[in-house]
């Protein structure tokens, strides 16, 4: 992607990882990054920390459950990626933070996401029309 189609594109950072609740469950940060590509004109959508996880198969979570009763209606991160790389979101990984997940994460990776040094969307910063935490 050049510094031009960046400049048409926001950028979120997504740090925590937060698989949503019962309450929340028609909507979870990778929703709104969806909408927000939509009514952006673009997004890019950059993993660290232990949002990281998202986009690592071997790092699924199993169904929530409460009682004897699986919560089959709760946000799956894994599914919410797919979604986005099928609209067009550029979804990105730190290196740094996909090794946290061991030596065989990256091949890991569900298809679509790239990764990047830490610390190396910040020089690209300026390309975009917007950066923020999601």
């Amino acid at each position: 992607m050049t510094v031009a189609e960046e400049g048409r594109r926001a950028l979120a950072i997504v740090e925590r990882a937060y698989r949503g609740a019962v309450e929340t469950q028609f909507s979870d940060g990778l929703y709104c990054a969806y909408l927000f590509h939509r009514h952006l004109g673009g997004l890019d959508v950059l993993l660290r920390g232990p949002a990281a996880g998202y986009a690592v198969r071997a790092a699924r979570t199993p169904v929530p459950r409460l009682g004897k009763r699986e919560l089959t209606t709760v946000n799956t991160p894994g599914d919410g990626l797919n979604v986005l790389l099928e609209a067009g979101v550029g979804v990105w990984i730190e290196e740094q933070d996909l090794r946290a997940y061991g030596p065989d994460a990256e091949s890991g990776l569900l298809p679509g996401v790239r990764t990047v040094p830490a610390g190396a969307m910040a020089a690209r910063w300026p390309g975009y029309r917007a950066v923020f935490y999601l």
